[in-house]
């Protein structure tokens, strides 16, 4: 808005003043000027007392809520969306959003925005945050004074940059310009209660801010119910379903280095369902063996009693640890809560300040067996030390069945872990659990992480191309069981790599009769073992560049599973290195041409 000399009833010098300072007013400022001009304009008739600093009109707060979250495995997802049910029954009018499918332009507009968050890998945004995160990270992103904010961050405290997704959306926001709702939460892998408490006091600064009393207010304590009524099923990450074992077979043949097993579990009776995609989460138990050194190492009693969560529930402590406690990771934050009980020097001198690097030494590939050890004598009760445990995180495996081919089935393939490090023999908790303690029979308690951004595309005639080295195939196992199923026509095309082709191709059989059917179109494989030099996936697709390109030209979707750190990042690099040769662009136009991709969904990673 520009004011004009000849319509107005200032002089020239006030028109220029006034049009210089309207632009750079906030909403709120613009109504607290009105206010003010009009306070002064009633109070300063003859014989009125001036007023000097009248009180603004209350700013009208909105009841419209965006809830944005970056998710990789969709835990993120879920927790928006029931936070978004939550918020609904409370009378908001809620927009859930993935960040990939909002137009960050949008932003400006937005009154009240909650950000639920995860970090992925390294302390990396994921994949569905990248665009969004860049662009309030950027200089197009605009100064936010009217917004509201607060932030939910998920993360792994074993890693080095916990939460740190979240903690920079945070940080931003208010550098931004706007203004906390509630303080940001930051949760580890056992993050229900945490996030329910984040949601309350959400609520809380929402109907602060709207001043509507106690009926906004009324029921606070149900939210956590209303989160959990969006379940359709009576199983969940909270109330696992425990699933029969059926089948438990080793893929790799004889005098392979490598045992990665096929388990079959059967559904029935759970109205769990899943789509090509999800992944299954396990919740395991600890190795008999490994807790009983650890009891023996601290001299107590196995079945001395301890409290196992703030509820007080309550079992024998060799049960709790095989059970219940994480013991195989160590994190920092145990650290510190170690040196608490334990006053030892040595372990006051490991994490003392500016020793990070040394911490992070100490911590990668040792348990808490390690800990006691190193760190003795621990003159605590058990029930003192079993206190600064984390809670067993679930695994989370990739589907690699189709529930249309397997009625009330899932099957999971998952690679037995083991190695050695600091003079000690080690096993991954889940793997072994299911390589070589669990018969069929016996039974896994399980629930279903929907993945959103893992998805067949909803066009059955669209070609995809899947790159799925190891236990990466498992997804695309299911995707062509579900593409056999519904009788898809759109052409596929997998790139498979692992040591050796004669005892590690996974599920070849069932390759070989896809390609034979017509089900799959195409198949390069890499048997990084069984050549002098070493072959893997990303090899493969730059052997077929030329293909590859013209495949994605014609509206492929491109898909990798597995390892993020070293095969995904090569895959990617490789991509780029395709479709800048053979699409006859710079660099940067190539990965334009990718983050494009990425924004369509039709570039889509599952990677651990």
């Amino acid at each position: 808005m520009q004011l004009q000399v000849i319509n107005s009833p200032f002089n020239e010098e006030q028109v220029e003043l006034l049009n210089r300072l309207l632009p750079t007013l906030t909403e709120t400022q613009k109504v607290w000027l009105s206010g003010y001009l009009a306070s002064s304009a009633v109070n300063s008739g003859a014989g009125a007392t001036p007023v000097a600093t009248p009180a603004a009109p209350a700013p009208t707060i909105s009841k419209e809520v965006t809830v944005l979250y970056g998710s990789q495995t969709g835990n993120a997802q879920g927790l928006a969306e029931q936070a978004g049910k939550t918020l609904e029954g409370k009378g908001f009018k809620v927009t859930v959003s993935s960040m990939s499918d909002f137009k960050p332009n949008s932003l400006k507009k937005l009154k009240n925005l909650l950000i639920v968050a995860s970090t992925h890998g390294e302390g990396d945004p994921p994949d569905n945050a990248l665009s969004f995160h860049e662009f309030l990270h950027g200089r197009r992103a605009p100064k936010l004074e009217d917004l509201r904010f607060s932030v939910l961050s998920l993360g792994d405290s074993s890693y080095e940059q916990f939460c740190q997704t979240g903690k920079e959306f945070d940080a931003r926001l208010e550098e931004l310009g706007g203004t906390r709702i509630h303080p940001r939460v930051d949760c580890d892998l056992d993050y229900d209660e945490p996030a329910e408490e984040w949601v309350n006091g959400v609520i809380e600064g929402l109907n602060e801010g709207l001043n509507e009393g106690q009926e906004q207010n009324e029921g606070l304590a149900q939210s956590a119910v209303a989160v959990e009524a969006a379940v359709e099923s009576p199983y969940s990450r909270k109330n696992p379903f425990k699933a029969e074992v059926l089948e438990s077979i080793n893929l790799n043949g004889r005098g392979s280095n490598k045992e990665t097993r096929h388990l079959e579990l059967s559904l029935e009776g759970s109205g769990l369902t899943y789509k090509p995609g999800d992944s299954l989460g396990i919740y395991p138990e600890n190795d008999p063996k490994l807790v009983d050194l650890l009891i023996e190492e601290l001299n107590w009693d196995p079945e001395e009693i301890v409290t196992t969560n703030k509820q007080g529930d309550v079992r024998p402590l060799k049960e709790a640890l095989i059970s219940h406690f994480e013991i195989t990771v160590l994190t920092k934050p145990l650290l510190e809560q170690a040196l608490k009980l334990s006053g030892n020097d040595d372990l006051a001198e490991l994490l003392a300040a500016g020793n990070e690097e040394k911490v992070k030494e100490y911590i990668d590939g040792r348990d808490l067996l390690d800990l006691v050890r190193d760190f003795g004598p621990w003159p605590v009760s058990a029930n003192d030390f079993v206190a600064i445990l984390r809670k067993m995180p679930a695994r989370l495996y990739s589907i690699s069945s189709s529930l249309e081919a397997n009625p009330e089935e899932v099957h999971l393939t998952i690679g037995a872990v083991r190695y050695n490090t600091h003079g000690r023999d080690r096993n991954g908790v889940c793997s072994i659990l299911c390589a070589e303690r669990l018969e069929p029979g016996d039974t896994l308690p399980i629930y279903i992480q929907n993945n959103q951004n893992f998805k067949l595309p909803e066009n059955p005639d669209t070609p995809i191309i899947m790159v799925g080295p190891g236990t990466g195939v498992a997804p695309f196992r299911s995707f062509m069981q579900e593409r056999e199923e519904i009788g898809a026509d759109g052409k596929s095309w997998m790139f498979f790599g692992d040591q050796h082709f004669v005892t590690d191709f996974l599920y070849q059989t069932e390759w070989q009769k896809w390609l034979k059917d017509g089900v799959l179109t195409k198949m390069d494989v890499a048997f990084s073992r069984d050549t002098e030099e070493k072959v893997y996936v990303q090899h493969r697709m730059k052997e077929q560049g030329k293909e590859l390109f013209e495949w994605l030209e014609a509206g492929a979707s491109f898909y990798v599973c597995g390892d993020e750190k070293h095969m995904a990042h090569d895959v990617h690099e490789t991509l780029i290195d395709i479709i800048e040769k053979e699409g006859n662009m710079s660099r940067q136009n190539a990965e334009e041409y990718v983050a494009n991709m990425q924004q369509q969904k039709r570039y889509q990673r599952d990677v651990y």
